[in-house]
C-alpha cells in the first residue's frame, strides 16, 4: 500500500502543473479515501460537457486547494464508484474529510467550491445515540438547542449508504440555521428509533420547538431535503414530541415491532395455539364416559 501511495504522490506532484486532473483507478481511490486526511474527487465521464466545465475549475484552484488544504485533488473516469455518492452520476465533485465524503451541490464556480471545502473541512453531520439523543437534543423540552434536523438510518439500507454524502451537504447547506444529525435505528438507536415509531429507513424527521415533522417526500436530493427543513415542513403533519420511554414501555414496543415486522412469527404462533385448543377440546369430546354398575343391579343377579 505505501509504494501503491508513494507512486501516486510522485505523479499527483507532477500533474499539479499540467493543465489535467490526475486520472486515478477505483483501487488507488479507495487507498487515498482510507489513508489521507482530504481527498477531493471528480468523478466524470468522456465526452461530457459538463464534466469538462467542472474540471477547469477545479485546474484553476487545485494550488490554491493543496496550498490551504494539504488535499489530493483527482478525478475518477468512469468509476462505479459514483453511483455510492450521486444518483445523478457523472459530474459529481466529493470532498473526503478523514473518510467521510461531502457531495459538492453548487456551481461550477471556482470562489463556491473554494468557499463551501473550506468551510467543511470536518463533518458536519452529528450522530446521535440512545444515551445522548434527549441530552444533546432536547426536544422533549422545546429544543432549547435548536432545531434538528435527523435521519435514521441502518446498516442493511443500500440507500442510506448512498446518502451518506448527501446528508453532509444538507448539513453544510443548514449548519448555520440549524442541527443536521443521524440516528442508527438497529444499534445504538433503537430505542430513539421506537420513541418516534420509526419503522422504515431512511427516515427523516425535522425536531422544532417541541413538534416533530416527518419528510415523506419520495425525492432524497439535497435541495428538497433542505427546502422542507427551512420551509415545506409548514406542509407536513404537526405532532407533538413524545417524552422518552420508560424501560418497560420500550420493551414491550420492541416486541409489538418485532411482531409486526415479522408477521409470520406470530401467525405461526396463533396457529399452533389454535390447533392445540383444537386437539384437547376434540380429545374430550372422543373420550366416553365409563359406567358404573348400580349396587341395585348387583343385588338383582
Amino acid at each position: 500500500m505505501r509504494a501503491i501511495i508513494f507512486i501516486l504522490l510522485v505523479a499527483y506532484c507532477n500533474s499539479v502543473y499540467s493543465s489535467s486532473l490526475e486520472a486515478v483507478s477505483d483501487d488507488e481511490l479507495t487507498n487515498l479515501i482510507r489513508g489521507e486526511k482530504y481527498v477531493i474527487v471528480l468523478f466524470t465521464k468522456k465526452d461530457c460537457d459538463a464534466c469538462d466545465n467542472l474540471e477547469n475549475e477545479l485546474i484553476g484552484l487545485r494550488e490554491e486547494l493543496v496550498d490551504s488544504l494539504n488535499a489530493w485533488v483527482v478525478k475518477a473516469v468512469n468509476s462505479p464508484l459514483v453511483r455510492l455518492y450521486d444518483p445523478s452520476k457523472e459530474p459529481a465533485l466529493v470532498f473526503f474529510r478523514h473518510g467521510v465524503p461531502l457531495l459538492y451541490d453548487g456551481p461550477a464556480n471556482e470562489d463556491e467550491i473554494l468557499r463551501t471545502l473550506g468551510e467543511n473541512k470536518e463533518p458536519v453531520v452529528k450522530e446521535l445515540y440512545d444515551d445522548n439523543f434527549e441530552h444533546l437534543t432536547q426536544v422533549a423540552t422545546g429544543a432549547t438547542t435548536g432545531d434538528w434536523f435527523v435521519m435514521f438510518y441502518s446498516n442493511d439500507c443500500v440507500e442510506c449508504q448512498r446518502l451518506q454524502a448527501r446528508w453532509e451537504a444538507v448539513g453544510a447547506r443548514l449548519k448555520t440555521r440549524l442541527n443536521v444529525a443521524r440516528v442508527d435505528k438497529q444499534n445504538r438507536g433503537g430505542a430513539t428509533a421506537r420513541r418516534f415509531n420509526v419503522r422504515q429507513t431512511p427516515t427523516f424527521i425535522l425536531f422544532r420547538l417541541g413538534n416533530m415533522y416527518r419528510y415523506n417526500l419520495p425525492k432524497y436530493d439535497v435541495s428538497s431535503l433542505a427546502s422542507f427543513a427551512v420551509d415545506w415542513y409548514k406542509n407536513a403533519r404537526t405532532e407533538r414530541v413524545p417524552v422518552p420511554k420508560s424501560p418497560f414501555d420500550d420493551f414491550v414496543q420492541m416486541i409489538a415491532d418485532f411482531l409486526m415486522d415479522n408477521p409470520l412469527v406470530w401467525q405461526g404462533g396463533l396457529a399452533g395455539f389454535s390447533m392445540l385448543i383444537l386437539v384437547l377440546a376434540l380429545s374430550k369430546f372422543l373420550k366416553k364416559p365409563t359406567k358404573k354398575k348400580s349396587s341395585s343391579a348387583k343385588k338383582s343377579k
